[in-house]
């Protein structure tokens, strides 16, 4: 065989290992360098009773460090190469945190991102496109998203990016889903004001109609991160208002402060 041939053998050989469908068999191995492994976990605030879950886990680094180094009360592990698997389970042994960890051959794209509080990868960037409604749809908000090299697209950019020992690292919050229609309420000294907010959010921007009665209210600058929410209403009745909360499942409550600085609770309540 020539040169040439195998310089082609080699090459069709890559393009249909990279291009499997389903999880780590879409990316070619590369360990994360040690220092990129721990500001990852710092940038995702790892810490007690933390769970913590890697897709693509590789050896394991970043699941054995989570819980070893930081403290995680459980870190989970993905990873479609077998091969992979039985390595991470022996340095898991290893490191004496085998009884932590758990290691699963499976498919990223078929795997629960419910239950982490923590996601780590290291993946590709039409790996991390393709994952990015999952995470919005299924993790829960609050939950941190660290990156290695590859982002999540222009629609979701990072709260956070730096470079790390020459690699990039991206930091993420998944925001709480407040799309639909609440009613608010607004506890105001000179009686209680009531309002439907009809919400409708891109990742961590927020577009909003406030209505009260027959008015419309002008709704500006809202934003999402995490499960704090804050925007701005106007009226003619109560002038600006700036409003901060929590959003709790389908409550949301919090303070709102208008124009001459007076501080009200708010909370509203998801319509069906």
């Amino acid at each position: 065989m020539t040169d040439l041939h195998r310089i082609g053998a080699v090459a069709a050989t890559i393009l249909l290992f990279s291009v499997q469908p389903g999880g780590a068999r879409d990316v070619i191995f590369v360990p994360t360098p040690p220092e990129v492994v721990q500001r990852m976990l710092e940038l995702a605030e790892v810490g007690t009773g933390d769970r913590v879950l890697d897709l693509g886990s590789g050896d394991g680094r970043i699941v054995i460090a989570a819980v070893k180094d930081f403290g995680a009360e459980r870190a989970v592990g993905v990873d479609i190469d077998p091969d992979r698997i039985a390595e991470s389970q022996e340095n898991a042994r290893k490191a004496g945190v085998e009884d932590r960890v758990e290691f699963r051959q499976e498919d990223l794209f078929e795997t629960d991102l419910s239950n982490a509080d923590v996601i780590t990868m290291y993946l590709l960037q039409s790996i991390n496109e393709r994952l990015k409604p999952r995470l919005l749809a299924e993790a829960q908000p609050g939950a941190r998203v660290v990156s290695h090299d590859f982002h999540m697209g222009s629609d979701w950019p990072p709260e956070h990016a730096e470079i790390v020992a020459g690699k990039r690292v991206y930091r993420w919050t998944i925001p709480a889903r407040v799309e639909g229609e609440w009613q608010v309420q607004i506890r105001h000294p000179q009686g209680m004001r009531e309002y439907v907010l009809d919400l409708h959010q891109d990742v961590q921007q927020i577009e909003a109609v406030a209505r009260t009665g027959d008015d419309a209210a002008t709704v500006k600058e809202g934003r999402i991160e995490g499960d704090q929410l804050s925007f701005a209403l106007e009226n003619e009745a109560d002038g600006e208002m700036d409003f901060r909360g929590k959003v709790e499942g389908e409550t949301m409550r919090g303070v709102v402060r208008n124009g001459d600085g007076t501080e009200m609770p708010w909370q509203a309540q998801r319509v069906d």
